[in-house]
């Protein structure tokens, strides 16, 4: 699937790119897992290793990690770069699928 696509494959998606190297990445993994749980069948969550998706990471953009971007109708609505709070990411995505 092309990036294009997989930003535009729901109303509302979050696209994580991260590296298996990167500590604040390891650190958020277990949080971005149970965010995805949280929002499953509501919101799809991707996530892009950045040495094995590069054509992804530039595409978005990308130039620290870990990033998350959340797109809204293919077009990307907001964008943390740096460990984030689980509930705060959650509300976010909520914001952006209920707003």
């Amino acid at each position: 699937m092309e990036y294009k696509e997989v930003i535009s494959s729901a109303p509302v998606v979050l696209v994580e790119f991260y590296a298996s190297w990167c500590p604040h990445c390891q650190k958020m993994m277990p949080i971005v897992a149970e965010v995805a749980e949280l929002l499953e069948g509501q919101v799809p969550v991707y996530q892009y290793e950045i040495e094995e998706d590069q054509a992804f990471a530039d595409e978005a953009g990308i130039t620290s990690i870990p990033t998350f971007i959340i797109y809204k109708d293919g077009e990307p609505v907001w964008k943390h770069t740096g460990e984030i709070d689980g509930q705060v990411l959650l509300s976010k995505v909520q914001d952006v699928a209920n707003g």
